[in-house]
């Protein structure tokens, strides 16, 4: 059976730890994750969601400052501090020399820290970090059940399950890559939220 309860942690843990792509339940919505530290894992799941490798994907930490000592200039964490963790990903320029499966050509990456105890949990299990995006097809809603998950990718993907994730809004993304800041994708926190005006069209 593709979907594990909470008490299967380990077994969905093993599985990321060998490469194998699964899907976790955070925050806001069900997720794909993986390794972020193996190409071909993080190219899978992009595969399975149907987009571009080249499109980026997040990184979820365990903790803020798990993720200071890789951010070239780290006071731009200080914006986003008092809504981590929570359902805000920040997207925020690496420190030269960097390379990671998630990490963009423009050299950065967009990172959060989920205020799910679960999701934590497996974070931590796998090293402190994972490579995700949220589980859905590309174009279709995110899941918020298992089984949404389970109808989208089928019985051959790990599925942990904690129950419905209520909100169905993926994070707020903010770039803080660029000045001034800016809202790229509107979210359950908003750019007032922020002190950011709101997202507005053009590159």
């Amino acid at each position: 059976m593709s979907i594990l309860a909470p008490s299967a942690l380990a077994i969905l843990v093993e599985a990321i730890q060998r490469g194998e792509v699964v899907a976790i339940p955070t925050d806001t919505v069900y997720g794909l994750a993986c390794r972020p530290d193996d190409p071909s894992a993080v190219a899978r799941l992009a595969a399975l969601k149907g987009r571009s490798a080249q499109q980026p994907v997040q990184l979820l930490v365990a903790s803020i400052d798990a993720i200071a000592p890789y951010i070239e200039d780290s006071a731009v964490l200080e914006r986003v501090r008092p809504f981590w963790p929570g359902a805000v990903t920040a997207v925020i320029r690496v420190r030269p020399g960097l390379a990671n499966a998630v990490v963009t050509p423009e050299a950065t990456v967009g990172v959060r820290v989920p205020d799910d105890p679960i999701a934590l949990a497996i974070i931590e299990a796998c090293g402190g970090a994972l490579a995700a995006s949220s589980a859905n097809r590309h174009g279709e809603a995110p899941a918020t059940t298992a089984e949404a998950v389970a109808a989208a990718f089928g019985d051959d993907l790990l599925i942990l399950d904690d129950g419905p994730r209520d909100g169905g809004v993926a994070s707020t993304v903010v770039d803080f890559a660029r000045t001034p800041p800016r809202v790229l994708r509107a979210g359950p926190v908003s750019a007032a939220d922020l002190g950011l005006p709101e997202a507005a069209p053009g590159p």
